[in-house]
């Protein structure tokens, strides 16, 4: 069941656990009227996906030219047009 966030005149901000079927709550328990706030919604993404994919990963900045002769990384453009 989802968390509502609501904002007691009272007593500040609370929440409440709902259906998404029932009415949103009108009072809150002291009695004072409340009104529903929309709530901020987080995620988390699991699994082998976007960042196992090269997302994040260090890019170049450009400025570093490779020597044909003298280039160690794999599929360099200067290796490969050497070939």
């Amino acid at each position: 069941m989802p968390r509502y966030d609501y904002e007691c005149e009272k007593c500040g901000p609370f929440e409440a656990v709902q259906s998404m079927r029932d009415a949103p709550l009108e009072q809150h328990a002291c009695g004072a009227k409340a009104v529903r706030k929309i709530a901020q919604v987080s995620f988390a993404l699991k699994g082998g996906g976007w960042y196992a994919d090269g997302y994040g990963a260090k890019k170049t900045t450009g400025g570093e030219a490779c020597s044909p002769s003298g280039c160690e990384k794999p599929g360099c453009a200067a290796k490969v047009a050497e070939a």
